[in-house]
């Protein structure tokens, strides 16, 4: 199977099996418990029917919108996620300079492996930064720090992570971070030499945003469910949230808000935005899917503040409905991260193309000429 031969997000995923050794596939592809949230996730749009309009003019759409006050040309980003040079040597480099060719935010990760100094001097186009909240405030007000020095446009605070997911496929494979190499996973690296070459002969695996601070992750292998749990602070609470907004200082987002009663409190906080997010279905199974929450959101907070949809995107006609119910835009992981595993750089900007040629081309049969014409009336749930 080649590049050529990966035409939607399953045939990636496919890819990115071939490619990765198992304890590094299954991070990306596994998810908590049962993982029950992680298939409803995508699932809970085959639930909502296209009503499209004909005869509307179509001959060209515009599918640009503006987020975080910036102008975005496509209602689709990269969610921030971690450890992507544990996917391909490249990592985040590759994912932000496919957003920057697709002209879209992307989301870089606390738990990156590139620095958000080289992030913020090499990227262009609009940045994000995933900010978790370390026990150890002097870390805290690092990353915030080098963030704003580093020009990120926007913050957003995960709040579904208090403590750490029950990922039993890490648990059963032995992922860490950084890998180690055991006699249990030797023959996974063994028969994947491309990628444990490059792991072991390119540039050191690191987590240039805390190893000043930590050495789990960079020089001590963790668990990232173990991670959450020792060094993520369980104390948070409204008050500290409110107080990272005041340090952030600028555009401000909770990751993670999955109530209304939440997306109201965001509102009190001085929040800008937030994402409706179950963190990919790897914390809390059982949990309701993104888009089985968005209506109710929006209809309660939308008026206020930006809701960002976040999780289980596989196709274009996923951006539509959760646009069509109100979202200001999408984001996603999984979708972009088995591309980067298949194939770098190159395999980012063919689904990030797929995507945006999806999205276009739904449009023209729905009858939208904008974002705008898009609206719950050509919508219908099973």
């Amino acid at each position: 199977m080649r590049l050529s031969d990966c035409h939607n997000v399953a045939d990636f995923r496919k890819l990115a099996k071939k490619r990765l050794p198992a304890p590094v596939f299954h991070y990306i592809d596994g998810a908590a418990d049962d993982e029950i949230t992680l298939a409803r996730s995508t699932a809970a749009f085959n639930d909502c029917d296209l009503v499209p309009r004909v005869l509307a003019g179509v001959e060209t759409v515009d599918m640009s919108t503006t987020l975080f006050g910036k102008r975005i040309e496509m209602p689709l980003f990269l969610s921030p996620t971690a450890l992507q040079r544990l996917f391909h040597h490249d990592g985040e480099r590759a994912v932000g300079r496919a957003a920057e060719k697709f002209g879209t935010f992307c989301g870089i990760s606390s738990l990156a492996t590139v620095s958000l100094e080289e992030i913020g001097r090499t990227i262009s186009t609009p940045k994000l930064f995933q900010f978790y909240y370390h026990k150890d405030r002097g870390l805290n007000r690092d990353m915030i720090q080098a963030a704003k020095d580093a020009g990120f446009d926007a913050l957003a605070l995960t709040v579904d992570t208090i403590v750490g997911g029950n990922r039993e496929r890490d648990f059963r494979t032995g992922f860490t971070t950084p890998p180690k190499l055991t006699p249990s996973s030797l023959l996974g690296f063994a028969t994947h030499p491309s990628w444990t070459l490059n792991f072991l002969l390119r540039e050191r695996f690191e987590l240039p945003n805390l190893k000043n601070h930590v050495r789990q992750g960079s020089n001590t292998a963790v668990t990232v469910s173990g991670y959450f749990t020792s060094l993520l602070d369980q104390s948070m609470d409204w008050k500290a949230a409110e107080a990272i907004r005041a340090e952030w200082g600028g555009p401000f987002c909770l990751k993670g808000v999955m109530s209304v009663e939440c997306a109201r409190r965001a509102i009190d906080i001085g929040a800008s935005a937030i994402m409706i997010s179950n963190h990919g279905g790897r914390q809390l199974d059982g949990s309701r899917a993104p888009f089985d929450q968005l209506a109710e959101i929006v209809d309660a907070v939308g008026d206020r503040l930006e809701v960002i949809m976040d999780g289980g995107v596989r196709r274009g006609s996923h951006v539509l409905k959760a646009l069509s119910l109100g979202a200001k835009a999408v984001s996603g992981g999984r979708l972009y991260l088995y591309a980067l595993a298949a194939a770098g750089q190159p395999g980012v900007e063919r689904i990030l193309g797929k995507l945006r040629g999806e999205i276009e081309r739904d449009m023209k049969l729905m009858g939208a000429r904008t974002l705008a014409d898009l609206s719950r009336e050509n919508l219908r749930f099973r």
